[in-house]
């Protein structure tokens, strides 16, 4: 009898471990969710879009603004604060991006935009190999006191967003810019949007232009 209680006892010590342990697994996951999932994407990330990059134009006032690769609208106004990117035209009229010193021309200026300086476009010009690379988290994480008073839906899942424009010239000069956004998901309408922005961790994290 003693031999049968001690047995029971055990197994409802393991019990309540386990428990304890799954609580402190799942409460980790919902609070700290966002940063396990950006620190397992430091890793790896799932691709779940590649287009070749056809056009390319920009929206805004030099800095900040919007770039638009194809139909895709990727912000400039959120960047990470050692990046500086700035939108114009060479002297030759080719629309460019300089950061950091460094310039790189996208092609010749449209000629709709006339030069203007809030809007100005090109076509990638052959010879150019051009992409956009779209890519998700692993790991998403719930999201179980989002409220939405305004619409009266909340999202119960998020996950992050990674857009990846990559652009090598004829010449061999080379660009590669990488956004991250946050997409919802609703459990009505699935994901929703991969253009949701949080203060401090969306827009464009990394620009290289190799000198």
């Amino acid at each position: 009898m003693a031999h049968s209680l001690w047995i029971v006892r055990e197994l409802l010590i393991t019990l309540a471990i386990l428990i304890a342990c799954i609580t402190a697994i799942l409460a980790s996951w919902i609070f700290g969710g966002r940063q396990l999932s950006l620190f397992i994407d430091r890793f790896g990330t799932v691709e779940i879009d590649s287009a070749k990059i056809n056009s390319i134009a920009y929206e805004g006032s030099g800095t900040g603004g919007i770039l638009i690769v194809n139909d895709a609208g990727l912000s400039l106004n959120e960047t990470a604060p050692n990046l500086s990117p700035s939108m114009g035209s060479t002297k030759d009229n080719q629309f460019a991006l300089a950061s950091g010193g460094n310039v790189f021309a996208f092609g010749p200026m449209a000629s709709a935009t006339d030069g203007a300086a809030d809007h100005l476009a090109t076509t990638t010009p052959a010879g150019d190999d051009a992409s956009l690379v779209t890519r998700r988290s692993i790991l998403p994480w719930p999201t179980p006191f989002d409220f939405n008073f305004m619409t009266g839906q909340s999202p119960s899942w998020k996950r992050h967003i990674y857009y990846q424009l990559r652009w090598k010239k004829s010449s061999g000069a080379t660009l590669e810019m990488l956004w991250r956004y946050e997409q919802y998901f609703y459990p009505r309408n699935g994901w929703g949007s991969g253009f949701m922005t949080r203060e401090g961790s969306t827009g464009l994290i990394r620009l290289d232009i190799p000198p």
